[in-house]
């Protein structure tokens, strides 16, 4: 019963969203389009429930030509970054594309993130647990402490949260969401987050 009405929610909610948020999302497709050269969305392959592959969709946020696997994407001062990726990513606002991977059914909105299929040959049996449920567009890692989390850390929680999803855990998980986006809290890692203080936040 969960996991029906937890889908039937996804479809409804993403696709409020998506209706909503239109306006949003055509004005970053242009301003994308306008600063920097390439395609607006960036499409990745990512592993889903149990282990099945999907394309998973986010705005363009780095600039073309370059490494995405390169030394920490978690950072503002990374050069990879656009100028309009840097906003988009302190707000979240390069994963709104992801609605409509919920929408399609790859995704849900409350889960763990959506990592790449390659990783899971380094994870032990635990670990691999959180291939049991669909990745989501938040989830207890992500109000957790996000960015500033080692992966080994990212998923215990996401095991944790497999074995206790239900509808009140992922209606805190979605308001603790809010907060820690409008807050722009732990979006990097410690380390580069200490540099950007270190250099008087010159990336700004």
């Amino acid at each position: 019963m969960y996991r029906f009405v937890k889908r039937v929610f996804d479809i409804l909610l993403s696709l409020l969203a998506i209706i909503a948020l239109l306006p949003v999302l055509v004005a970053i497709f242009i301003a994308i389009r306008l600063t920097s050269r390439g395609p607006a969305i960036f499409s990745q392959e990512r592993a889903g429930k149990n282990a099945t592959p999907f394309t998973l969709y986010k705005f363009r946020t780095m600039k073309i030509g370059i490494d995405p696997f390169g030394a920490s994407p978690k950072s503002q001062v990374d050069p990879r970054l656009t100028k309009i990726g840097i906003f988009l990513r302190e707000y979240s606002l390069d994963e709104l594309p992801q609605l409509f991977n919920i929408t399609k059914g790859d995704m849900t909105l409350v889960g763990p993130r959506p990592l790449y299929v390659s990783q899971i040959a380094e994870w032990n049996p635990t670990q691999k647990q959180r291939l049991l449920v669909k990745p989501g567009l938040t989830g207890l890692a992500q109000i957790s402490g996000r960015g500033e989390l080692t992966i080994e850390a990212k998923l215990a929680l996401d095991v944790e949260y497999v074995g206790t999803a239900g509808f009140l855990t992922d209606v805190k998980i979605v308001i603790a969401t809010i907060g820690c986006v409008f807050g722009k809290s732990s979006i990097y890692e410690k380390k580069y987050s200490q540099t950007r203080e270190t250099r008087g936040d010159k990336s700004r």
